[in-house]
């Protein structure tokens, strides 16, 4: 595999090749219930996260609320940080809406209750961000839950990096995100 440097950020080239545009009303947002951990956050995150119980009170359901008051909502696991799950599961911020797990942490933001959206982990998905040589090593993650996101960016020609043009912009900037996109018209 190729990786290529866009400014101080590693990319690999599967990044710049993937077509990809999520149709959450087929997958149900399976990337907020299936894995054994929750979205990898950092520190400010995780100290905002546990700011967002209380004013999520009547939007999480009881069971997720128990949770939470039992073990918290973020977890520490081989010196990483996640958002907790529950039985390995479902992520603790799950609500679900005509059967789809969506994020009550998002669903607040949106309606003006909370500051900050979900964790840009979860936004920049299926972009992981790893480290390599210190810089920030962007990889994609192609799962089987996604498959019929491939599909349909293969079909409507969507750039996996033009789908998450707004998490990629809000972490690196909108002069890193337009360096990316010459890139990749570039080489194609």
């Amino acid at each position: 595999m190729s990786v290529v440097s866009i400014g101080e950020v590693l990319v690999d080239q599967a990044v710049l090749d993937a077509r990809f545009s999520c149709p959450l009303e087929l997958c149900k947002g399976s990337c907020c219930v299936e894995g054994e951990l929750g979205a990898p956050i950092d520190e400010p995150e995780a100290r905002y996260l546990e700011t967002t119980v209380e004013p999520l009170r009547d939007l999480l359901p009881e069971r997720a609320l128990r949770y939470i008051h039992r073990h918290g909502c973020t977890e520490l696991y081989q010196g990483d940080l996640y958002t907790r799950t529950i039985d390995e599961r479902e992520c603790v911020f799950v609500i679900y809406k005509n059967g789809v797990a969506l994020c009550a942490v998002e669903a607040a933001c949106k309606r003006g209750e909370l500051p900050s959206n979900k964790p840009l982990s979860c936004r920049l998905f299926p972009i992981r961000v790893r480290k390599k040589f210190g810089l920030d090593y962007l990889v994609y993650e192609q799962h089987a839950m996604c498959r019929e996101a491939r599909r349909r960016g293969e079909e409507q020609q969507v750039r996996l990096v033009d789908f998450l043009r707004a998490p990629l912009t809000e972490r690196y900037g909108r002069e890193w995100y337009e360096s990316l996109l010459a890139f990749v018209d570039s080489s194609t």
